[in-house]
């Protein structure tokens, strides 16, 4: 089964719970704290690789959790971090934000990564908050929650050639006949309802990759027969094979077709090398209207798929044209690496900000919410650090200037504080 679009929930490992312990041995008194430090939570990525063609594996598991760091012990015993989690997506695909549709990550080569969650940080043990003034702190931090994200997975078939028609111009006999692939061929439209790949392999160990594509009709691009779903996959394709069938009424028209609906969904079709192929050479009638098409589609091949007629000279022409693909391709690659770095812009982000709520005002920021997520509230000291923590932060002076009044609400990380005036 191909599937080429998957949702996926990710949760990065918690971290662990910081230590409160005290160092006990006889004959010493008054040993101390020595409360270890919890693990980091493991982070998760999505890891492109070869061994996988479709995200089915990936639908099947919609929720993954990342690996959890151990909680902290006594005698300063520090828990072991989370191990990283690795989601293994097939090359091409598009990491894409749930809820805004937003690119995020194309991951097109073996082994590249993105980080899809980060585990939490490890709280830390009383140990860590010794001091002149209090040598023994009862309390400890908690382990922060991981990451939680929800992701759109999109597949895009990564192939240099990708044949376009309309259904039952022949592009999967075209495929078998060339390649070992073996796609289903029938003799009714919409046989082909997934993207097929091939390797055509030509004398002198030259190889180049093709991808039948299900066949386009008019209004494809508003999503009408597939849609978008096979249209997205010629997307990264470098050369374009248009394979029309000699027997239409007007082939002139179909290519028209074609091309309209390419440049509908991406411009970027407009500048893609391509070469049109007349398939059905076979049939007598058809290889008479061939003369007068050539003359109006330029540059055009006769062929039939089915008895091969053609092909050698056909393939040959595309070899050329990837040939020249993959040269830019390095040709760009090698400007980009020669460009100058651009200038970098340095913009001031505040660590926090303060809005105004009906209940009261919240406050949005890393670092605030993070310290009240990693605060025990059962633990009257904890909550004394924490108000430290939000002092120095410069929460308090940003409540007292938009006029916040004691026993208003202030809500942190979902969490409702009762706001006190120094």
């Amino acid at each position: 089964m191909f599937i080429d679009h998957a949702r996926i929930k990710v949760n990065g490992g918690n971290g662990g719970n910081g230590c409160c312990a005290f160092k006990r041995e006889a004959y010493i008194a008054n040993g101390g704290p020595n409360g270890g430090d919890g693990g980091n939570g493991g982070d998760v990525f999505l890891v492109a690789t070869k061994k996988m063609a479709t995200l089915l594996d990936v639908s099947y598991h919609a929720h993954w959790v990342g690996n959890r760091g151990m909680h902290g012990k006594g005698s300063d015993c520090h828990g072991k971090c989370g191990e990283e989690m690795i989601i293994e997506v097939p090359c091409g695909t598009v990491v894409r934000e749930f809820h805004t549709g937003e690119i995020l990550a194309d991951l097109v080569e073996v082994g590249q990564r993105y980080l899809a969650a980060r585990g939490g940080k490890g709280g830390r043990g009383n140990a860590r908050f010794a001091t002149h003034q209090n040598r023994a702190p009862k309390f400890a931090e908690k382990g922060e929650p991981g990451d939680e994200k929800e992701y759109l997975l999109e597949l895009k078939v990564i192939a240099e050639l990708g044949l376009v028609g309309l259904p039952n111009a022949g592009k999967s006999t075209l495929l078998a006949a060339v390649t070992a692939a073996r796609p289903k061929i029938a003799d009714y439209p919409f046989t082909t309802l997934s993207p097929n790949l091939g390797i055509v392999g030509l004398s002198g160990h030259r190889l180049f990759t093709m991808a039948d594509i299900p066949g386009i009709i008019e209004g494809a691009a508003e999503g009408k027969g597939l849609g978008h779903d096979f249209l997205r996959h010629i997307e990264r394709t470098q050369v374009l094979l248009f394979l029309i069938d000699l027997g239409d009424e007007d082939p002139v028209a179909t290519r028209n077709i074609l091309e309209s609906e390419l440049e509908r969904y991406s411009p970027e079709f407009r500048n893609r090398p391509r070469l049109y192929a007349f398939n059905k050479a076979d049939i007598p009638e058809n290889r008479e209207r061939f003369t007068e098409l050539a003359a109006k589609l330029q540059p055009a091949w006769l062929i039939s798929a089915a008895t091969h007629e053609g092909l050698d000279l056909l393939l040959e022409a595309l070899w050329t044209e990837v040939e020249k693909a993959r040269q830019r391709t390095l040709d760009d690659a090698e400007a980009a690496k020669d460009a100058p770095e651009p200038d970098r812009e340095y913009t001031y982000e505040a660590p926090f900000q303060v809005t105004r709520i009906p209940e009261g005002f919240e406050v949005e920021g890393r670092r605030p919410i993070q310290a009240v997520q990693m605060t025990d509230f059962d633990n009257e000291e904890g909550i004394e650090h924490l108000q430290l923590r939000l002092k120095k932060m410069g929460v308090f002076k940003a409540l007292k200037r938009m006029g916040a009044q004691p026993g208003q609400v202030v809500r942190i990380g979902g969490v409702d504080l009762d706001y006190q005036a120094d």
